[in-house]
């Protein structure tokens, strides 16, 4: 019997010999950065150069830099964790793929991370380069990549570190439903994360560490939950719900640390805005006896790094590259202009919507619906750049998925044409189906003959039949008014970025026709 099981159960005798002094650890942990490498405005979006000469701008790795210097500093015991999603969000993202992010986080010295869903959102192979660069283990219990060559020997379940003489055990878990959410590949699989973490810590309390660290991309909910059930779990460093814990902002989450019985849970806002900061004391039996901390917001009072400043200016120097750089050919304009996609259907709408449903099919989504406010101009024909894209979409717009009745679609497709001939930033742009529009009917009876695509076959909608639907995560939300989509039966609001999406899409089908139409049809007279 484990050391740690005898101590609960009474069996440690007093005095039996010489006492041991308790120990105190600091966590530092960052999750959910998504490559913002450079500062960040108070919402998470790219912040000008001028704000941010201002003192008006977060984060950014040069900022993250110093502020875990100085936490090092002011602790004898540290470890650095990050709860994953260092992937995906930016244009440092699409040039380097995990490239950059290795460089940083070694840079930085982290200890361990584990994987969030976007790391899988370029497959096996890039995730695998990744792994290979960084000098940190990558630890996930609940993963099988026994079939996948891109990632053998990559992935651990656990690693032990060592402080002081002291040995910490740290376990890694991530999302069972991968699959729904990214692109694992059909050789990776994941079981069940309870079962692997229970499995992992009591592996590690029979080897005498008794001092165990959870590194969860499951989401806040899912880490409490964890914590109620697992015996031996001493902290959970999580990611994935992009929430707040704090005890000083009122607009947090969560205390810093949630307590579940004896289990510390924290987790930070997502994109670099702050570094999580985390201190611990273990008694003789390594339970924690205190817990007390509070995210270090990452503003203008944490002065940039230099060194890390120039690694990053030097980076975004070669983005300019990029951005020079056509990513497809188009055969014409495609158009996105607001006469057009607030009022019917357009050409960008179209292959937005298209890029949408493409991405998403293999999660079991038939329909793509997109509000004309996510479209900002058109793209015009000819040599088509990544810039072009971005500005042509609503900035930071993400994928999102559902599963709906047909009825909650056609509640959709009411509501977004319920200004009738007039421009309205709420009218649908559609893939996978097509309906006919009616301007001079009575609001909610505009809509008529909606058809659904089943392979090379349009059906019509079946109001009792629950369908998969792409959309943004703003939409998703109950942004633009779309609240019919805010209770799903099964959602997910962090794919990726619109533009993203768009842009890949584009790149696969180049040279790329714009769709003439036929999706929204007018009443026949």
């Amino acid at each position: 019997m484990s050391i740690r099981l005898l101590a609960a159960f009474g069996f440690l005798l007093v005095g039996t010999g010489p006492g041991l002094a308790d120990f105190d650890l600091t966590i530092l942990h960052t999750n959910d950065f998504h490559s913002r490498f450079k500062p960040i405005t108070a919402d998470g979006l790219d912040c000008p150069e001028a704000d941010d000469a201002k003192g008006a701008c977060y984060g950014g790795a040069a900022r993250l830099a110093t502020a875990i210097a100085e936490a090092r500093a002011r602790s004898d015991n540290s470890i650095l964790l990050d709860a994953g999603d260092q992937f995906s969000g930016t244009d440092f993202f699409r040039y380097y793929r995990g490239r950059l992010a290795a460089e940083m986080m070694n840079g930085f010295g982290y200890d361990a991370m584990t994987l969030g869903n976007h790391e899988f959102d370029e497959g096996a192979e890039v995730l695998g380069q990744f792994c290979e660069l960084l000098d940190a283990p990558v630890l996930v219990s609940n993963i099988d990549v026994g079939n996948e060559p891109e990632l053998s020997g990559a992935i651990q379940s656990s690693t032990v570190i060592e402080r002081s003489g002291e040995r910490l055990g740290i376990v890694g878990v991530t999302l069972q439903d991968m699959h729904s959410m990214s692109q694992p590949g059909k050789n990776v699989s994941f079981d069940n994360p309870f079962r692997a973490v229970r499995a992992e810590v009591e592996r590690l309390d029979r080897i005498g560490v008794n001092k165990i660290i959870v590194l969860s991309h499951l989401g806040y909910e899912m880490d409490k939950e964890l914590a109620r059930e697992t015996y031996g779990i001493d902290v959970i460093v999580g990611g994935h719900s992009h929430i707040l814990l704090s005890n000083r902002d009122p607009a947090a989450s969560g205390k810093y640390p949630t307590m579940i019985g004896k289990t510390a849970i924290v987790q930070l806002y997502p994109y670099g805005k702050y570094l999580g900061s985390l201190r611990v004391t273990f008694d003789d039996e390594g339970t924690v006896t205190k817990a007390s901390g509070e995210p270090i917001l990452l503003d203008s009072a944490i002065a940039a790094d230099e060194a890390t400043a120039k690694i990053i200016a030097e980076a975004e120097e070669r983005l300019a590259d990029l951005g020079a750089r056509a990513i497809a050919e188009a055969t014409g304009p495609i158009d996105g202009e607001q006469d057009s996609c607030r009022t019917g259907e357009c050409a960008l709408g179209n292959l937005v919507t298209d890029a949408m449903l493409h991405y998403a099919r293999d999660r079991g989504v038939q329909i793509s619906v997109l509000p004309a406010a996510g479209i900002l101009t058109s793209i015009n024909g000819g040599a088509v750049t990544f810039p072009d894209v971005r500005a042509s979409l609503r900035g930071e717009d993400r994928l999102a998925w559902l599963q709906v009745s047909g009825a909650t679609v056609l509640e959709a497709l009411e509501h977004g044409v319920a200004s009738g001939e007039e421009l309205s930033e709420r009218f649908p742009q559609v893939s996978g189906l097509k309906f006919t529009f009616d301007p001079e009917a009575e609001p909610g009876s505009r809509v008529s003959d909606v058809m659904v695509s089943e392979g090379d076959v349009l059906v019509p909608l079946k109001r009792g039949k629950i369908y998969g639907v792409a959309t943004s995560a703003w939409v998703r939300n109950g942004g633009f008014g779309y609240d019919m989509f805010e209770d799903p039966l099964y959602h997910f609001d962090y794919g990726p970025l619109l533009s993203d999406v768009t842009a890949d899409f584009l790149r696969d089908n180049s040279p790329y026709s714009p769709n003439p139409g036929g999706r929204i049809l007018p009443k026949a007279n």
